[in-house]
């Protein structure tokens, strides 16, 4: 529905008076030629991609191979999220706390006023309400983002539940999340993306990419959304959620947290080795993870998105067949390589690159040059109901109960290949401490081994200290808690290559969680955790040696021990606010491994 941006009230089409007067005064402040309110139909689906064609902004890709993708490019210097440039702005700088970039809330909004000021003067104002979880479940949100990008509104299409169904779900209630998107010029200098937890609003300009300009996903859903678990009594979390189904039918539901492009979307989307006949994997969510405790004292998990933002590069056949699959049709895809005839490519795709490649700046791809054809975050943007794996349950909602929680990084050394935790503290002390070599998600250099507890360092909108007294204090609701886990399928042997296979070999270790889950597994007790007896991982069929098997599963007290005095580092940054019990957990621990104190008793079930 289009209007002009001096339009009366009754020309919106929403009944909430608090969303009708938040829009006209952007729209004065902004300045927009229209006003353009978004109701997700397919008939304005074909307007706007139309529109974006017309304008540049998507490339229209070969219709026969790829029905109803398209290719974006975006500008060279808005390529990933830039965590320098993200702020949240807090009333007092200890809220936000030691690993977040705080600003006065005062001095930012009046900033950011004076950069929106008559911003979008020329364009088109398009109002994008969305649901955040399944529609009518009592764990969704419904939020509002104002953006002037043909771009952004398309993607939100995908990745939320967009439109009319948004407004109707939120009736006359001025509970929505605010949030506020203008590109300007996209010059880094004018560039920031700034969260106010205390008024449910964010305000991101001068950047497109998605991290920055969906606010839906890692704004919304995860900075303010984790202020919002920490009030409300639940949990926003950087999680995928899978459903693992045995032959028998069972069905079992995991969350696992990772850093991007760390393979997490292919866990969400494995698909299981030949010799595991009958077992099959769903996707119930790829990336984030909204949990409440249910009237049965079990997690209860929904994934508030409603599509997939994945990165490319990486992403083949062999890595993740559902992903090749689901991504052959509408689809959106951003940065990376385009094929003469029309098609996409990337790195990792397991094809080799076709002559005349255009690399993600549109210019001629010459293999000898040594620069990247797809841009290595290049993503695509895909709904999740193309993924063939797709889970029913992901529009349940109730959600799902959620039995184990995996955290894990890429490690090349120290973390054995699973690890679980002898109980809720030493897991919530997992999670504090995992680390992960930095990836091209981020801006900024790769490789570098940097702490990312629970994968929500980027994420977590407020002080990370209190955030891991919030997973602490969550364990007296959680009567029937989880199983937690730690992975690593990244360790590396004295050869430098990568000691286990990964990819779809990975359902072997998640079916020994299922083991333990059950009591099927004894596990072997060492001062770090529990792991698995080297005769309970099923490697039937898989040509891994013996010695491999050890090494990926072994726990070295002296890469141990150098682990627990960086953990102290990084406690040490968090703070005054750092919970005493996981400081007493790494001495516990530290104890364990010098011999000092016995180790923990593996039970089968618990």
């Amino acid at each position: 529905m289009e209007v002009t941006a001096n339009r009366n009230e009754k020309s919106s089409p929403t009944s909430s008076r608090a969303l009708r007067d938040w829009v006209n005064e952007v729209a004065a402040l902004t300045k927009p030629d229209a006003v353009v309110w978004c109701d997700g139909s397919e008939a304005e689906k074909k307007r706007f991609t139309a529109q974006a064609v017309d304008a540049g902004i998507l490339i229209e890709l070969n219709q026969k191979k790829r029905p109803g993708c398209y290719l974006h490019r975006s500008d060279p210097n808005d390529v990933a999220r830039t965590e320098q440039l993200t702020f949240v702005c807090t009333p007092n700088k200890i809220d936000a706390g030691p690993t977040n970039n705080w600003s006065d809330p005062t001095e930012t909004y009046a900033k950011l006023h004076g950069m929106l000021d008559g911003s979008m003067r020329g364009r088109t104002m398009y109002v994008v309400p969305y649901v955040m979880g399944p529609l009518g479940s009592p764990l969704s949100k419904v939020g509002v983002e104002l953006t002037d990008s043909l771009y952004v509104v398309l993607n939100m299409r995908i990745m939320t539940r967009m439109g009319q169904a948004a407004l109707d779900q939120l009736g006359d209630s001025a509970d929505f999340n605010r949030g506020i998107h203008c590109t300007l010029d996209l010059n880094p200098d004018r560039r920031l993306i700034c969260h106010f937890p205390q008024d449910n609003m964010i305000i991101s300009v001068g950047s497109g990419y998605g991290g920055n300009a969906l606010l839906s996903k890692k704004c919304f859903a995860l900075r303010i959304a984790s202020v919002l678990g920490r009030d409300e009594g639940w949990l926003a979390e950087h999680m995928l959620i899978l459903g693992l189904q045995s032959p028998e039918g069972e069905t079992t539901y995991i969350a696992a947290a990772f850093p991007s492009a760390c393979g997490k979307t292919n866990l969400a989307m494995l698909t299981p080795p030949a010799e595991f006949q009958g077992w099959k994997v769903t996707t119930v969510g790829d990336d984030i993870a909204w949990m409440r405790v249910g009237p049965d004292g079990r997690l209860w998990a929904v994934n508030p998105e409603n599509g997939y933002f994945g990165v490319a590069p990486g992403t083949s056949a062999k890595s993740n067949l559902n992903a090749m699959k689901m991504v052959e049709h509408d689809t959106i895809f951003t940065n990376v390589a385009m094929t003469p005839d029309g098609d996409v490519w990337w790195e990792g795709m397991d094809v080799p690159p076709p002559d005349g490649l255009l690399d993600w700046q549109g210019r001629r791809w010459k293999k000898e040059s040594g620069e990247k054809a797809a841009h290595p975050n290049s993503r695509f943007t895909t709904p999740m109901r193309n993924n063939s794996a797709w889970s029913p349950q992901a529009d349940d909602p109730r959600g799902v109960p959620i039995s184990a929680v995996i955290f894990g990084g890429r490690r090349a050394s120290t973390v054995p290949l699973v690890l679980e935790s002898i109980d809720w503290t030493h897991g919530v002390f997992m999670g504090a401490t995992m680390g992960s070599e930095t990836t091209a998600a981020a801006a900024g250099a790769v490789g570098v081994l940097r702490r990312d507890p629970m994968a929500m360092l980027p994420f977590c909108g407020y002080n990370m200290g209190d955030y891991f007294a919030h997973w602490l204090k969550m364990r007296g609701a959680i009567k029937n808690p989880p199983r937690i886990f730690m992975v690593n399928w990244f360790r590396k042997g004295a050869d430098g290559n990568f000691i286990w296979p990964g990819y779809g070999e990975n359902m072997r270790v998640l079916k020994w969680m299922l083991d333990r889950i059950h009591g099927r597994a004894k596990g072997r007790a060492t001062p770090v955790g529990i792991v698995p007896d080297e005769t309970e991982l099923d490697l039937n069929g898989l040509d891994l040696p013996q010695s491999a098997t050890r090494e990926a599963l072994a726990v070295n007290p002296a890469e141990w021990k150098a682990e627990l005095e960086s953990a102290a580092e990084f406690f040490e940054k968090i703070g005054p606010t750092m919970p005493k019990e996981l400081k007493d957990r790494r001495q516990a621990i530290l104890k364990s491994l010098n011999g000092e104190a016995p180790t923990q008793r593996v039970a089968a079930g618990r």
